[in-house]
């Protein structure tokens, strides 16, 4: 059986794509490296550099591989910039989501896990949000999204396809060994920015907005460790081949911690202050958004493993020192 993983050059697919070689399966791995890294893939995984967008290539994929199941991953995810370019995440995440579904539908592909996300619900004030709450995306990000949902609602309505959406709440965090983690230079993950500035590689770290209604005042977000997101998906996947039904699922633990207690659990790992100022709200991000996360225990399977802040901070800075290495080399 082999698996198609688009963006697996990226943080998370890049960590689906060695847990399904660190399982012996065969996987092709299509990026067009606008965010990943070639040196993240596997390297029991062939890396085709390419777009998803490209109906040629696609074709050409499905022709040369009996695809088992697609893991799709590619697409834009940083909610401000969806803001300024509405556009482009509605191309680059339901546009080209719909040439992907077609390639497979054509293709008899009959699986498919997508990479939804919590922006979906919007400013839900249900805390936890439960996957059966109507969703309310406020920025084209989760909107996006939410669109590629719907297709393969109907794709699987018109045309068998199985496919399960999983929603991630917040995802941080490194593999535990050291492998791979978040490399992207100007991505805006929280945990990821504030080691960066705990090595010094920024030179502060921005909190935006202290007036919501939190008990702290700051964003309140329900954070995942990475190799705990991607066992979901190794259940979803194992789901879909005993022939269980598709769905959606949420991703996170059921538990918040605020922007201020992040930079607490950061600063007690590092064992030193963060320099940090307060800006104003970001247009599209919720107060608080916890994920009632009891669907994805109960028929997947699922049992994570790193619940626990700390852990998540301690791997996330662990490859940050990482990477640094790396980079200076």
């Amino acid at each position: 059986m082999t698996t198609l993983v688009t963006g697996g050059a990226g943080y998370i697919g890049s960590h689906m794509v060695l847990a399904l070689t660190d399982m012996g399966e065969d996987v092709v791995v299509l990026d067009n490296l606008s965010t990943g890294y070639w040196w993240a893939v596997s390297p029991q995984a062939r890396l085709v550099e390419g777009d998803i967008g490209d109906e040629a290539l696609l074709e050409r994929l499905m022709a040369e591989h009996r695809f088992d199941a697609i893991v799709h991953f590619a697409g834009s995810i940083v909610v401000p910039d969806s803001m300024r370019d509405p556009l482009g995440y509605y191309l680059n995440n339901t546009v080209k989501s719909r040439m992907l579904m077609a390639a497979a539908v054509k293709a008899g592909v009959p699986r498919f896990i997508f990479s939804s996300t919590a922006a979906v619900y919007g400013n839900t004030t249900s805390q936890p949000v439960f996957e059966d709450a109507g969703p309310a995306p406020i920025s084209p990000y989760g909107s996006s999204k939410l669109m590629t949902e719907w297709m393969l609602r109907d794709v699987n309505a018109a045309h068998g396809m199985q496919y399960i959406a999983l929603r991630y709440f917040n995802v941080a965090g490194a593999d535990p060994q050291g492998r791979i983690g978040q490399s992207t230079p100007r991505a805006t993950h929280l945990i990821k920015v504030a080691c960066q500035t705990a090595l010094g590689q920024r030179d502060h770290l921005d909190v935006y907005g202290t007036d919501y209604p939190t008990p702290d005042g700051t964003c309140l977000r329900d954070y995942i460790h990475v190799s705990d997101l991607i066992q979901a998906h190794i259940d979803a996947l194992s789901h879909l081949r005993r022939g269980g039904e598709s769905g959606i699922f949420n991703c996170g633990y059921g538990k918040g911690y605020s922007v201020l207690e992040v930079i607490k659990a950061v600063e007690r790992v590092n064992g030193a202050a963060l320099p940090v100022q307060y800006a104003p709200r970001r247009e599209g991000d919720p107060a608080a958004i916890v994920a009632g996360a009891s669907r994805v225990r109960e028929v997947l399977g699922w049992q994570p493993r790193h619940e626990n802040l700390d852990f998540i901070v301690e791997t996330a800075l662990a490859w940050e020192r990482k990477l640094a290495q790396r980079n200076a080399a």
